[in-house]
């Protein structure tokens, strides 16, 4: 008999809602190059909301079903029914990444069978995945699926920002929502390879949480002194180059103004195309949802861009991919360490409360799934 197993849907319906739903599908056997994986932990990351929820309202979810097998339905709001109009009627696998045991293994790719191993690829909140063994980390001996399961999208941006860093001739960082699980593998990885960072985080809780991990640079958004105490910081490290988790809001602007009040120092004479230093944000997430406000009160070199770390793999090559994706192996359990607030069923991560508090986004609420709970 084929094998079978429950993964988790997201679906647009033509009534302009999102349905979420556990589905029983079947599990295709692995081709030369593939392997079929149990997958025994996968983390809910904000990227994995955008397609988990769209932009449906969660705050107007209706909640049916079994325990076992729920469903929720949240409506999309009538001014972005147009943008989810491609997704109507496809129910799509949620998962960014994920970790477990490889059961099956094509004739290429047998070294793997048995082994624990990471993977990326999508389609991770179900029990099972076939994938290519391209996709697959094998994860140190004694590493554990849940201390393997956030391998690739946290521990990769925090190197793929250093990445950036250095191909673009900067020499040190900004980085804002810095409490976050990859703000504090970032900080980690800067503090082992030297490199200056300046975190920017939302309270004065989050300050004492960075400092107590060893961060130099630290500011609170929220303080009266922000603005003065983020200038001397970015004079301190020279920082011309920052990665913004926030989006909406005043910011990248804010970023951008300090940056030139440090370059403008050091100015000669007047000019009114502002200083010859170039200022780069880029904006990587969007957890405040508003519109990007841009005061343009620093000259003329600067720049507001995207970034994603897909792209970034795609330019610099499956070596070079490689060589960060075995750093992340050898140091899962210090530099890149993760630590999650609860760990779930596939049910469960569709339960109200769950939905709740990890869409809240907020430091220390990481959720994990284990899809082989009841």
């Amino acid at each position: 008999m084929a094998m079978s197993g429950r993964q988790l849907r997201s679906l647009v319906t033509q009534r302009g809602e999102v349905e979420l739903s556990i589905a029983q599908v079947p599990v295709m056997d692995p081709g030369e190059e593939e392997v079929l994986v149990r997958i025994d932990a996968a983390p809910i990351n904000p990227s994995d909301l955008g397609l988990l929820f769209g932009v449906a309202d969660m705050s107007l979810a209706q909640f049916s079903g079994s325990a076992n097998s729920p469903v929720v339905t949240a409506p999309i709001p009538v001014a972005y029914q147009r943008m989810m109009a491609t997704r109507q009627g496809q129910s799509l696998t949620v998962g960014n990444e994920g970790a477990g045991e490889v059961i099956k293994a094509g004739a290429k790719a047998g070294h793997l069978l048995g082994k624990t191993v990471a993977m990326f690829g999508g389609g991770m909140y179900a029990q099972y995945r076939t994938i290519s063994a391209s996709n697959c980390i094998e994860l140190p001996p004694g590493t554990t699926a849940a201390e393997g399961a956030s391998c690739f999208v946290n521990p990769l941006s925090a190197l793929g920002m250093i990445e950036t860093m250095r191909r673009e001739g900067h020499s040190a960082l900004v980085h804002t929502a810095a409490a976050s699980n990859l703000g504090q593998m970032l900080i980690r990885v800067c503090l082992a390879d030297n490199i200056p960072l300046v975190n920017i985080v939302r309270s004065s809780a989050q300050v004492q949480i960075l400092r107590g991990i060893g961060a130099r640079y630290v500011c609170d958004s929220t303080s009266p002194g922000f603005l003065e105490e983020l200038i001397d910081m970015l004079a301190e490290t020279g920082a011309t180059l920052a990665f913004d988790a926030i989006g909406g809001g005043k910011l990248a602007s804010q970023i951008l103004t300090a940056m030139e009040a440090v370059a403008s120092r050091s100015a000669k004479e007047y000019t009114r195309y502002g200083s010859s230093i170039h200022k780069q944000v880029y904006i990587y997430g969007g957890l405040n949802s508003g519109p990007t406000e841009l005061s343009r009160g620093y000259g003329m070199l600067w720049s507001v861009g995207g970034w994603l770390l897909t792209p970034l793999l795609e330019k610099i090559g499956p070596a070079e991919t490689e060589r960060l994706r075995q750093r992340v192996a050898r140091e899962i359990k210090t530099t890149f360490v993760s630590h999650y607030s609860n760990v779930v069923s596939l049910a469960g991560a569709l339960a109200p409360a769950a939905i709740a508090a990890y869409n809240r986004r907020a430091t220390g609420e990481k959720y994990l799934i284990n899809p082989g709970l009841d």
